[in-house]
């Protein structure tokens, strides 16, 4: 199971509950190979965006980024991001996607290692001996992170009453 502590239902009677993702649905949209936009905030307190892959090491998601990257400076500034995920639907009837917000924490070791061949395996599929040592070669370069989330938000336009499909017909 993910970890998506925090909120994740919004109030009864709000527009929004209407195309809330349960926390089930939120797992399973978030335990796809998706491309995450990540955002930290940079100095002058502007958001910097970043598309990036991610993955999961004891059910929390993490990421993987350079020493030397903007992402990682502004981290280590104020370790609070926003994670948007969303599946790339083309029409409005079928949007669906979930906002992260919380802050990051570092992982390193073995723990790290384990993020790192989780977010490989996802996106490259899997690895032989070799692989493995490639992932580790690599990581010598790179810092580990976890997201600790403190509120999720998510959509899933398919629910409303009436929705269309790409097709023009109506969600069922």
């Amino acid at each position: 199971m993910v970890d998506v502590e925090g909120p994740t239902q919004p109030a009864p009677g709000n527009r929004r509950s209407l195309v809330a993702m349960t926390d089930e649905e939120v797992g399973s949209f978030l335990a796809r190979p998706l491309t995450m936009s990540l955002a930290t905030i940079s100095p002058g307190g502007q958001p910097h965006l970043a598309a990036m892959w991610y993955g999961f090491v004891d059910g929390t998601i993490g990421f993987l980024t350079y020493r030397g990257s903007q992402k990682y400076k502004n981290i280590q500034r104020d370790a609070r991001v926003t994670c948007m995920f969303e599946d790339g639907s083309r029409s409005y009837e079928q949007l669906r996607g979930v906002v992260l917000t919380g802050h990051v924490a570092q992982v390193s070791g073995e723990r790290m290692e384990r993020l790192a061949y989780d977010i490989t395996e996802r996106y490259q599929g899997p690895l032989d001996n070799a692989g493995r040592q490639g992932v580790r070669a690599g990581l010598r370069k790179r810092l580990g992170f976890v997201l600790e989330v403190a509120h999720t938000a998510s959509w899933d336009h398919a629910k409303q009453e009436g929705a269309r499909g790409a097709n023009g017909h109506r969600a069922s």
